[in-house]
């Protein structure tokens, strides 16, 4: 878990304050631990993903909420608005159409909001685990080009699986 914490590590996830965060994705829960480790008591964290693993527990510092709901979060309307940030670790290469879920994101993301990533630094996809993948180069030409003037990579690692290193990104109006 430390792992992920540091991989994330940046002041934008620090806001003063408690803030309400999205984990869009979040399968067992990984990166929505580690956000939990940068925000204020009172902060909640909407742990989203299409099927929730049976008895999932998210742990988190004490005063941090989690809310954990089933949903397609690219086909469902999200049940939450208003939000300071969006978390995407390893799910954005799920989503075929990027631009339409970037407009999509405009609707629930507070203007000064900012968006992390986490996803494989590369455009070759691998079926079924990494069907529509995004090189940071690739992220940041797509953000930018929907109005997005800051997307700053954090970090990069080797992945796991060896195929592609994994990135992390912030971005923001």
């Amino acid at each position: 878990m430390e792992d992920a914490i540091q991989f994330i590590r940046h002041k934008e996830l620090s806001l003063s304050g408690p803030s309400n965060w999205a984990d869009l994705g979040c399968g067992s829960g990984t990166f929505t631990t580690a956000l939990a480790h940068y925000l204020q008591a009172g902060s909640v964290i909407y742990a989203v993903d299409q099927k929730l693993a049976t008895n999932l527990h998210i742990p988190v510092p004490a005063g941090i909420q989690v809310e954990t709901m089933e949903l397609d979060f690219v086909k469902d309307e999200w049940p939450f608005a208003q939000l300071d940030g969006i978390v995407l670790g390893n799910a954005l290469h799920y989503v075929k159409d990027h631009s339409a879920f970037i407009e999509k994101i405009k609707k629930y993301l507070k203007p000064e909001g900012r968006i992390l990533i986490v996803e494989y630094n590369t455009d070759k996809p691998v079926p079924t685990w990494v069907p529509y993948p995004l090189s940071y180069h690739s992220l940041e030409k797509l953000f930018k080009a929907h109005g997005y003037k800051h997307v700053e990579m954090i970090g990069e690692r080797p992945s796991v699986y060896g195929n592609a290193d994994l990135y992390t990104a912030i971005i923001k109006k």
